[in-house]
């Protein structure tokens, strides 16, 4: 099935949309008279064809050889085009004159069709064509006739497409799969069959290998080994394409070169006389689709569109219908057939509906309407009707199918659309008569059978669960005695288990006020009262959580606090002025892991540690502690700092979990050479302020602790002078969520060029300024100043921040 072209008389953008019944009419009259012609132009053009295949001569002289023997015979032309057709010479009285030239052999060549058994093989093809009645038809005659004469084993007729592809029309010989698969060829490079059709002359494909390589072949290459491309000229211009498919693998030899030339022209005629190749195929498609449209219930009807030269659609032409279609004058299924879309329905020009149909014949995308009302402005009384029509796309053509509603039709549908959406069944008691109505929801919303009788109103509460059923009898009670509208929820046993439920109902009263009959609803709440209750359960089990939480945090703060006892004011440790910070987080609940040590060894030297343990809570804080207390007792007993870094390394890769990891720096302060050894584990570097410049120390080498069972520490020195300050810290002070380490390092060192040079610069100034923000991470800082000039105080002893 494919499009139709828009036929002479019509106009080029189809009637419009309120076109008079007698331009209907007139359009009617002239599409009988082009199907006349039409019907008489495929008779002259047959004939043609046999004398061609008979006497071997052009197009040109067989049409002037039947004008002379319609005036011999003193006939018309369509009577001697029909006894030509009915009554075919046997080979002995075929015409003696010569054969004329083929009108076209190919680009510069003209080669006689020939005589003797080439002759009689196109004369035996000419009066099979005769019965030929689609281009799948002949696809298998031509197979039939070539396959002992030039060994040909698949024959392909291919059709140029107005956008420069090729449309398969007819095959033989390859299976129905194949010829699927191959039915559009798009306008790619390298194609012999559009090559051909494009240069007007044969392409002969006889060498395998390099065919392959040059060509977009058919099918496997190793199934055909050679293969012949003719165009079928019709005038000067081809629009078929004649493929001839061979596993023999040899050339083609002159005598079946000129033997195929003249079989293309010989199909010329034939392909002329069809309506068109494509249009062949769709009335066996329409025929097809009708027979099935016959056994079909509903409205639905097969559209072929018809265009106008443009292609552009003008209009649909009805090619099927079911039994039940009918349009808005009442014509009804096959009274349908052959008419034109906007004929009926002008209205629906430039519709949304139209548009629909557009959209699906591009995109190949069915369409559905929404429900729209039509009324038909052609006839004296106008009809109204409203309709939801669905189109999909059926080869190039539409199935369109609709359904009309009557008013109550609509109302009725709509209510069970609301009834369905809200989960809710009406139900209807007469008080009076007994009678009961009840929705086919209210049955699904109760969990009832459909096929049981309605409940009366009192027994409706033997559905409830029994803590529900009094407060529901009781509401039903004062409905039916006293009038009282009700809207009571309950529960009930169902096979999905238990449903909360809710009914609404008012009773109707006569006129001295006796309720006479009651009308309400059930609806089924089950969905929204699981999620208050699941919601419900949600808030319980957080606040419990947090209640854990929080007491947890308390917990941990006061561990933390014992363990971390901060001194109220700076301290002397070695000479040097010592602040100590530390300001928890202020985002969740959890203690974190920072943590600080700043003690006076028994040597006199001073030892300062800042440590991080991964995590937060009870375990962070456990931890903390055991590096705390074996970080000072490992210095203090004479271990250098690398070798405590890596003592306390194997202590976390030994600990009960097995994968807590901490960073840590661990500074010694000699005060008789003023020299400060220091060492890291994964650890910011500690920033020096001298002079009032700020840069940050290079890091030894250290990984962070509980990362490798082969860890590498090593320590670096650096001398202090008067003047000096050191900040050790953790990355609480330093880490800002979605940036980068670098910036924080940055904005620490302007902070303390900015607020913490010289000796009155504040630890408390500089992190007011830092820390503006929300902190996510708790910060431990120790401030470690080395005064201008020292100060020999008998009376100022040694501190130890750990007591």
């Amino acid at each position: 099935m494919t499009s139709e072209p828009l036929l002479p008389g019509d106009p080029a953008t189809g009637p419009e949309p309120a076109a008079p019944a007698e331009v209907v009419a007139r359009q009617r009259a002239e599409l009988e008279r082009l199907r006349e012609l039409a019907a008489t132009t495929a008779v002259v053009e047959r004939a043609k064809g046999v004398l061609m295949a008979v006497s071997g001569c052009a197009p040109d002289a067989a049409h002037e050889e039947l004008l002379q023997r319609a005036k011999d015979g003193n006939r018309s032309l369509l009577e001697q085009c029909w006894l030509t057709l009915g009554a075919l010479p046997p080979p002995s009285e075929r015409p003696a004159h010569p054969a004329s030239p083929p009108a076209s052999a190919g680009a510069g060549e003209s080669v006689p069709v020939g005589t003797g058994d080439a002759a009689e093989v196109l004369e035996a093809l000419g009066r099979a064509l005769v019965r030929v009645g689609s281009p799948h038809e002949l696809a298998g005659c031509l197979l039939d006739r070539l396959a002992p004469e030039v060994a040909a084993d698949a024959v392909l007729l291919y059709e140029r497409l107005p956008e420069d592809g090729l449309a398969l029309i007819g095959h033989a010989g390859v299976e129905a799969a194949l010829a699927a698969q191959w039915r559009h060829v798009p306008p790619l490079p390298g194609q012999p069959a559009l090559e051909a059709l494009r240069s007007g002359r044969p392409y002969w494909l006889e060498r395998p290998a390099e065919d392959r390589a040059r060509y977009l072949l058919i099918g496997p290459p190793e199934r055909w080994l050679t293969r012949a491309w003719l165009p079928v000229l019709e005038g000067g211009t081809a629009r078929v394409a004649l493929g001839v498919l061979r596993r023999r693998d040899a050339p083609f030899t002159p005598r079946e070169r000129e033997l195929l030339r003249a079989v293309a022209r010989l199909c010329a005629g034939w392909l002329r006389a069809f309506d068109s190749p494509r249009d062949a195929g769709a009335g066996d498609v329409s025929r097809s689709v009708q027979e099935v449209f016959d056994a079909l219930p509903g409205q639905a009807v097969l559209l072929t569109p018809l265009r106008a030269a443009s292609g552009e659609v003008t209009d649909y032409r009805i090619a099927a219908a079911t039994p039940e279609a009918t349009d808005v004058l009442g014509r009804t299924g096959r009274d349908l057939v052959g008419r034109h879309l906007l004929e009926n329905y002008p209205a629906v020009a430039g519709a949304p509906l139209w548009r629909g149909c557009l959209r699906a014949l591009e995109t190949g995308v069915p369409y559905e309407s929404e429900p729209f009302a039509y009324q038909d402005a052609t006839v004296p009384a106008p009809v109204t009707a409203t309709y939801t029509v669905r189109a999909a796309p059926l080869g190039e053509g539409l199935v369109l199918s609709w359904l009309r509603y009557d008013p109550g039709d609509r109302q009725e549908q709509r209510l069970a659309d609301v009834q369905r959406l809200g989960n809710l069944g009406w139900a209807n008691w007469n008080l009076l008569t007994g009678e009961i109505a009840w929705a086919a929801q209210t049955y699904t919303v109760l969990g009832l059978r459909a096929d049981q009788p309605p409940l009366p109103l009192e027994r409706l509460p033997g559905l409830a669960r029994p803590e529900d059923t009094r407060p529901l009898a009781r509401a039903i009670a004062g409905l039916v005695s006293r009038g009282r509208p009700l809207d009571v929820p309950f529960r009930t046993e169902t096979a999905a288990g238990v449903r909360h439920l809710r009914m609404v109902a008012e009773a109707v009263p006569a006129p001295d006020g006796t309720p006479v009959e009651v009308h309400g609803f059930v609806q089924d709440l089950t969905a929204q009262r699981s999620a208050e209750l699941a919601l419900v359960e949600s808030e319980r089990t957080m606040l419990l959580q947090r209640g854990t939480l929080q007491a947890e945090r308390a917990l941990a703060a006061r561990l933390q606090h014992a363990l971390l006892p901060l001194p109220s004011k700076p301290v002397r440790l070695a000479g040097l002025r010592v602040e100590v910070a530390y300001l928890p987080a202020q985002a969740g609940i959890h203690v974190g892991g920072d943590w600080f040590s700043a003690v006076e060894l028994p040597d006199c030297d001073a030892l300062f540690v800042v440590g991080d343990v991964a995590g937060h809570g009870i375990d962070s804080v456990a931890t903390m502690a055991q590096l705390r207390f074996t970080a000072k007792g490992m210095v203090s007993t004479g271990s250098s700092l690398t070798g405590a870094l890596a003592r306390l390394n194997q202590l976390l890769l030994n600990s009960r979990d097995g994968r807590i990891t901490a960073t840590m720096v661990l500074a010694r302060y000699d005060p008789d050479r003023r020299v400060l050894a220091w060492a890291q584990a994964g650890h910011p570097p500690p920033l020096l302020v001298r002079r009032g410049e700020a840069r940050f120390l290079d890091r030894p080498r250290g990984i962070l602790l509980g990362a490798t069972g082969a860890p590498v520490y090593e320590s670096l020195e650096l001398r202090l002078e008067p003047g000096d300050r050191l900040l050790l810290y953790t990355d609480g002070l330093v880490e800002r969520p979605g940036e980068g380490l670098d910036a924080g390092f940055a904005r620490l060192a302007e902070a303390v060029r900015a607020h913490g040079c010289g000796e009155s610069g504040s630890l408390d100034a500089l992190l007011t300024a830092l820390l503006a923000d929300e902190r996510r991470d708790d910060v431990c800082v120790l401030d470690i100043r080395m005064p201008l000039e020292e100060v020999q105080d008998a009376a100022a002893t040694p501190a130890d921040t750990d007591t």
